[in-house]
């Protein structure tokens, strides 16, 4: 028996290599994987041995050889492939174990071309793939991680077809990750990241329970390592909803720095928010804006939820909460509550996997983008439209109702006095209807918004907007401008005493 073994990730390859020869396998190997196995005092056989022909073009080519694939294709099962075997002289390898040149490692320190283009792999995903297609005869290993996998199930004769299955499956998601890289990258570099084709790539985490409802199958997928990392479940299995609406409100809460932030979210929309000086403070203020909304919902804190806000937050149920971390006392107190779901990521304050791109099913296929985000001096550089500037408090409400705002589903509007949500209006087909909806919800929880600050994260096309907003007491507007009729919009709110600030940006989410 044969083994090939080329690899760039020489984690536990040593030992991987010794075990195989002690189950009496002739071990085969190139440059860097050779050398190693070679000082470990492992019999191994340099690839041009096999081959006949030297490495040649600076490396470029060693395996791509009749006697490397002949060996790992010709079928076992075929008694015309066993003689022509024989007559060429081309033995059999029985394992593959690759992994490629680390392309995505290079891509990430330097943009020197020559580089990265030596970084592309190319006898790796060839030797891959001949070994997956031949996977009824041949074993084939591209993870690390399979190692000990791989020798169990050789020395407990367990080396089944089925297995072998599922490491040719293994196998073509590897080097088709690995295309899928090569090739968006090279869109990226020279067509703008809008390529004839894009490929989106996902790792599987975790399976949800189900689809957004019992008869459909969901499951995690992440792009790069965030969410294996910083997803840590504490109680409880994330459902398909969950997900989306952690992520929701995890980046509003996570949208103010090392701010103690608090979001709540129902069925994908925030219905509370608050900075305060502590968690507590800010968790207790934003159940104030919905608290009917809030039951059952999702909350993101900012933070480390300790005791007292555990304690708070018992009073009523929610379905999850998500954090940066817990205490083991806040875990112990709300863990008290069978159905509760906790989620953290093992840090002081959340962080975001801030990914580059975005995308939407639409019937068919998917629309493709570049991921909206609002500028750090978005706010902080928006043009003040009319004779009353802000206050200090407004100025800061102001950043904070924006950001909602832009995180919120079109139309939209939100209303934030003192650091914390009064008023929030989504996903409507007027923006009128949006903030004749919020203030209504305002009214039914008793809330005040007379001082409050209103964004939008689109332009108010009429002043009827502002008119309700002078009627809500509001002192404060800021929206990315941009309609034919903005002079009545300032002059709107020049007459009411207002401050309109305008961002030259729009925010929509659909």
């Amino acid at each position: 028996m044969r083994a090939l073994i080329s690899v760039s990730d020489k984690s536990g390859v040593v030992n991987f290599s010794k075990e195989l020869v002690s189950l009496g396998y002739e071990i085969i190997s190139t440059g860097g994987t050779y050398k190693a196995l070679q000082e470990a005092g492992i019999a191994v056989i340099e690839a041009n041995e096999v081959t006949k022909f030297p490495e040649c073009f600076e490396g470029r080519v060693k395996t791509l050889n009749p006697y490397i694939h002949g060996g790992i294709l010709h079928r076992r099962d075929k008694q015309s492939h066993l003689d022509q075997a024989r007559e060429l002289g081309v033995e059999g390898i029985d394992l593959v174990c690759v992994n490629l040149y680390p392309f995505k490692a290079t891509i990430e320190k330097t943009d020197d071309f020559e580089e990265i283009i030596e970084n592309i792999d190319i006898g790796g995903p060839a030797m891959v793939r001949s070994a997956a297609k031949n996977f009824d005869s041949v074993i084939i290993v591209t993870d690390v991680a399979d190692y000990d996998l791989v020798l169990s199930n050789l020395k407990n004769n367990t080396n089944t077809v089925e297995f072998r299955r599922d490491m040719m499956i293994k196998a073509y998601e590897h080097t088709a990750s690995y295309d899928a890289m090569i090739a968006n990258y090279m869109n990226k570099r020279f067509n703008n990241g809008f390529g004839t084709k894009q490929f989106i790539v996902g790792t599987k985490v975790f399976d949800t329970r189900y689809g957004e409802n019992p008869h459909q199958k969901g499951a995690l997928y992440e792009f790069d390592n965030h969410l294996s990392t910083k997803f840590k479940t504490l109680k409880g299995e994330a459902s398909f909803n969950n997900m989306g609406d952690i992520s929701g409100a995890a980046k509003i809460a996570s949208a103010f720095g090392s701010d103690n932030a608090v979001c709540i979210v129902k069925h994908g929309n925030p219905c509370g928010f608050a900075i305060k000086d502590t968690l507590l403070e800010s968790y207790t203020e934003a159940l104030k804006c919905d608290p009917v909304s809030a039951f059952g919902g999702v909350v993101a804190v900012n933070g480390i939820v300790e005791l007292d806000l555990a304690i708070k937050m018992n009073e009523i149920f929610l379905e999850v909460v998500y954090a940066a971390d817990f205490t083991e006392e806040a875990i112990v107190e709300l863990s008290r509550k069978q159905r509760i779901k906790l989620f953290s990521q093992g840090t002081t304050k959340l962080e975001m996997a801030n990914d580059a791109i975005n995308f939407k099913i639409v019937d068919g296929g998917f629309v493709f983008q570049d991921s909206d985000v609002v500028g750090a001096d978005e706010v902080k550089n928006s043009e003040l439209k009319t004779s009353r500037s802000g206050t200090e408090q407004e100025l800061k409400d102001m950043e904070i109702a924006y950001k909602i705002a832009s995180l919120t589903k079109s139309n939209c509007v939100v209303y934030v006095k003192d650091s914390a949500m009064v008023a929030v209006g989504m996903g409507m087909t007027s923006r009128v209807d949006a903030a004749k909806a919020a203030l209504r919800k305002a009214a039914d929880m008793g809330l005040d918004t007379t001082g409050s600050v209103l964004a939008s994260e689109a332009f108010f096309p009429f002043r009827d907007s502002i008119d309700a907003a002078s009627e809500a007491g509001v002192k404060c507007v800021i929206e990315p401008g941009g309609s034919v009729r903005d002079d009545e919009v300032i002059a709107a709110a020049n007459e009411y005493g207002m401050a309109l600030y305008f961002t030259g940006v729009r925010h929509f989410l659909h």
